[in-house]
């Protein structure tokens, strides 16, 4: 399956795996970078000898292309993009949370791949203008950090206002998903909440079953009035978060301090601890569709032989047409 993404990558399916915090790490990575997909280390908020223990530890369980994500808004992003670009042998880096421009050159000069995840028809024209390589567009359909419009109706604006490739997130959890992006222009899809429960994925058993469990309504958006919305499976910490929402939005002036108390560590609290009820568990819309824990190469080949049924569907249905 060639796409401008497997091309440019050098990696064998379109598919990418999101860059999600306390879950990205080298084990999940290379698992999917070996199984043909790209595996992204995420970073965080780590230090350079964070991130140096984790590339090195990458290296050693895959010799495929992967990649690394900068969160801009790591207090260190300074140390360790000056890491990754001198010292690490990094090509391809995603970027979140910020503008990457003021370090575009130096990645260019390094001959480092830089793709960013926008949210929207402007930044993507933006960060095609600064020469980022190719863009991941998100969708609000998608677990985490998310924007206001849905992938369907995103991608297809992206596709057709830049000419470099676009990766879709947010919705995709099965083969015929990932044929419906490349229909709609797309060059690969990133994929999060469905590797989150994957065999090689570290994230704890407790929040590998609530996604698991999940039906269609079981996540919620938080955090629409502070302009930072987070999609997350519904628990207590959520209840309680959304009531503080809501008892803010008759405030002259908000104050968001005890939500910020409330959602500090919750993260954390879900996937390394696996507390159900008061952390963060960052899921999709497409949990409902995620009904069994696999390896990273079974999901992959249950996208690739899903998305090629759904062509080959296609294509029937065309052909009794022209009949």
């Amino acid at each position: 399956m060639k796409t401008a993404i497997t091309e440019l990558l050098g990696i064998r399916y379109p598919i990418i795996q999101g860059a999600m915090a306390w879950v990205a790490d080298a084990d999940l990575a290379s698992a999917v970078s070996n199984a043909g997909g790209l595996g992204i280390v995420g970073t965080g908020h780590d230090s350079r000898e964070v991130v140096k223990e984790k590339i090195d530890q990458m290296k050693k369980l895959t010799d495929q292309p992967f990649a690394v994500n900068a969160m801009l808004l790591n207090p260190h992003i300074e140390e360790v993009i000056d890491y990754i670009i001198e010292e690490s042998g990094v090509k391809i880096v995603t970027t979140g949370a910020g503008n990457p421009s003021q370090y575009m050159k130096r990645f260019q000069e390094a001959g480092i791949r830089v793709i960013p995840v926008v949210a929207s028809v402007a930044l993507a024209k933006r960060m095609e203008r600064i020469g980022a390589d190719a863009i991941v567009i998100e969708g609000m359909e998608a677990g985490g950090h998310i924007g206001r419009s849905t992938t369907l109706t995103l991608l297809p604006q992206v596709v057709e206002a830049v000419d470099i490739p676009v990766i879709a997130a947010g919705g995709f959890g099965n083969g015929e998903s990932l044929a419906a992006a490349l229909m709609l222009g797309a060059e690969a899809i990133q994929v999060g909440t469905r590797f989150v429960v994957s065999k090689e994925s570290n994230a704890h058993q407790n929040f590998k079953q609530k996604i698991l469990k999940a039906n269609d309504i079981a996540t919620v958006v938080t955090g629409q009035i502070t302009g930072h919305p987070v999609r997350v499976l519904r628990n207590q910490l959520t209840t309680d978060y959304l009531e503080l929402e809501r008892l803010q939005t008759s405030e002259d002036e908000p104050d968001f301090s005890e939500m910020e108390k409330l959602g500090k560590g919750a993260l954390r609290r879900a996937v390394v601890e696996g507390d159900i009820k008061q952390g963060s568990m960052m899921a999709g819309q497409i949990a409902g569709l995620v009904k069994k824990e696999e390896t990273v190469a079974e999901m992959i080949q249950d996208y690739i032989d899903g998305a090629q049924q759904a062509y080959r569907r296609c294509q029937a249905c065309f052909a009794q047409d022209n009949g």
